[in-house]
């Protein structure tokens, strides 16, 4: 039932979202070569499926291998800081300062590093990643309930078991807040580096079909990428709930 109940919800949204669009078309004379109307975009999905399909693979592959690689990166890397206060004295400072490099400022070296293919698309998905997932798992690991750490020391466990047995499960919720921002700025990744430089995927659809004046199709390929994130989200979401139930009572 909750799960008819969120789709109705989310169709009732993009309707009204669709409406709002239209109207604005509408009310302002907006010419299709600046903003298509939503019937626009959909006959291009439609027309051009098969096109649309190939390149949605790609950029799917690209935020997926970058999803998996950037959380373990992440999560290995919040279990060295908390797991040393010397290893967090020295890595924390330069995994903040590292956060005041943009990171579209990278991308052309990543191409350059990884080539054309899909390995600078991943590492660039990784970078978007890595920090918020670092962050959050933490943040988890250092506010470990303190009845929880006594508990441990009277049952005399060892520092790698405390951090393993009570620090990471309670750090769990705040990862799993961090997956959730990193699943929704995954795509961003994968875009921006096929932006940079590619031959395939749904950012290098777009930059061609702008360069061709081919605003619907622009439009439709934004459209599949704005899909595949929300599935990508709700699927993370719904697993989440699965594997740490007690993650609901935090939203």
């Amino acid at each position: 039932m909750f799960a008819w109940q969120s789709l109705f919800r989310a169709l009732i949204m993009t309707l009204f979202f669709a409406l709002c669009w239209q109207g604005a078309i509408s009310i302002f004379a907006i010419p299709h070569y600046l903003l298509p109307e939503p019937v626009a975009v959909l006959n291009e999905v439609s027309s051009q499926w098969a096109l649309l399909f190939m390149h949605a693979k790609i950029t799917l592959w690209e935020i997926l291998l970058g999803l998996v690689l950037g959380f373990l990166f992440g999560l290995l890397s919040a279990l060295l800081l908390a797991s040393s206060q010397t290893l967090s004295a020295f890595l924390l400072p330069i995994l903040i300062a590292s956060q005041a490099i943009p990171v579209f400022a990278i991308a052309p070296l990543l191409v350059l590093w990884f080539g054309y293919g899909i390995a600078s698309k991943i590492a660039m998905t990784i970078l978007i990643i890595y920090f918020p997932v670092t962050a959050a798992c933490y943040d988890g690991l250092r506010n470990t309930p303190k009845q929880w750490l006594e508990l441990a020391q009277t049952m005399g466990i060892s520092s790698r078991q405390l951090l393993f047995k009570v620090r990471l499960p309670a750090a769990l919720p705040a990862l799993a807040s961090g997956l959730r921002i990193a699943v929704s700025v995954a795509p961003i990744g994968a875009i921006v580096g096929e932006w940079v430089g590619s031959s395939q995927g749904l950012g290098y659809l777009m930059l061609q079909a702008n360069a061709r004046i081919q605003i619907s199709l622009m439009f439709a390929a934004l459209f599949i990428l704005v899909v595949i994130a929300l599935l990508l989200y709700f699927v993370i979401d719904k697993l989440l709930h699965r594997i740490i139930p007690w993650v609901c009572h935090l939203r």
